[in-house]
């Protein structure tokens, strides 16, 4: 299993929208999440949020974003995230503190 979290920040006045882009998600998203056998979650606190995602290997995560619907989508995202001056969401990845029952590796030296 490969699992990772990533933190990034909803524009002022976009939560709304945000949640009902996920609450409506395109059904070709929807689609090749599952068919990569992605689970997901997303938290919110004080305009910050905070993804969880799993997937059997981070291959499939990889090839779950690709395609034009990806590309349009993460397009979508862009404008109601804080993005950076080329316009790409600005996106950071969470550093593991603690690994337990699933999520913990097969050997501790490969811990991240």
């Amino acid at each position: 299993m490969y699992s990772f979290g990533q933190t990034y920040r909803v524009k002022p006045g976009c939560y709304d929208e945000y949640v009902k882009a996920h609450d409506e998600l395109w059904p070709e998203i929807a689609e090749a999440l599952a068919d990569h056998g992605i689970s997901m979650a997303i938290f919110h606190c004080h305009g910050q949020l905070f993804l969880h995602a799993v997937a059997p290997t981070a291959t499939a995560l990889q090839d779950s974003h690709a395609g034009e619907k990806a590309r349009e989508w993460m397009a979508y995202m862009a404008t109601l995230l804080e993005t950076d001056d080329d316009g790409n969401s600005i996106v950071h990845d969470m550093e593991p503190a603690f690994l337990f029952g699933d999520f913990a590796p097969d050997d501790p030296a490969t811990r991240p």
